[in-house]
């Protein structure tokens, strides 16, 4: 029997999350007292492999580049920034079913999954929804399309990273993020990452004494 296609339902559940009703947070943020992105990557995916932190701090780099540029966030601009994370010459969409959460969760195939994920982050540019709405949908898109044969926990966090740089944010830390996992049935999850951020934000910004 074949497990069921976690995609599929993460499609079906991100069109009932009420978005609009995610925290909304000031804009613009402003500088913070330090990156909490980089931060992170030198110090936790340091301790697991110095040449891993430095792919992923160089994609970081990238992302934010590319979101002042106002580069519009596709699959391929993705797969641009992976292969530094993963170190290749090339990251393209993958080709079999995809696992994690040790084998809990099954993400099928198709041969429209590139497009559809397009279309999917072409909305976190939806001026009709919070920030912290457009940012946490773009990261569990990513998460649950799981577009790479690696990295995609890398990949989403990226993916979140362009869309706070492209509003101006730059959170002072981000291991709320990065440590907790998401499932693609989890509705209440959905919202409340995206109320996790409007949290992480304002932290931001009161610690930058603003």
């Amino acid at each position: 029997m074949t497990a069921p296609d976690h995609l599929r339902t993460w499609l079906t559940v991100r069109a009932t999350v009420p978005w609009h009703r995610a925290r909304t947070v000031p804009l613009p943020v402003g500088r913070p007292v330090r990156d909490g992105a980089a931060h992170d990557i030198r110090t936790r995916d340091h301790a697991r492999s110095p040449q891993r932190a430095e792919g992923l701090l160089a994609a970081l780099a990238r992302a934010r580049t590319d979101a002042a540029s106002g580069t519009p966030l596709t699959f391929a601009l993705l797969s641009t920034w992976q292969r530094h994370v993963l170190g290749v010459q090339d990251a393209p969409f993958r080709r079999h079913p995809a696992y994690a959460k040790q084998g809990r969760e099954r993400y099928g195939t198709a041969p429209d999954l590139p497009a559809r994920l397009d279309a999917c982050l072409a909305e976190a540019e939806d001026p009709a929804l919070p920030l912290t709405a457009r940012a946490a949908r773009a990261y569990l898109d990513v998460c649950f399309f799981h577009p790479f044969a690696d990295g995609n926990a890398r990949s989403a966090f990226l993916t979140l990273t362009f869309v706070l740089a492209r509003a101006g944010v730059t959170l002072d830390q981000v291991a709320p993020v990065r440590r907790v996992q998401r499932r693609a049935d989890d509705p209440e999850g959905a919202l409340a990452l995206a109320d996790m951020l409007a949290v992480l934000i304002t932290g931001t910004v009161r610690r930058a004494g603003r």
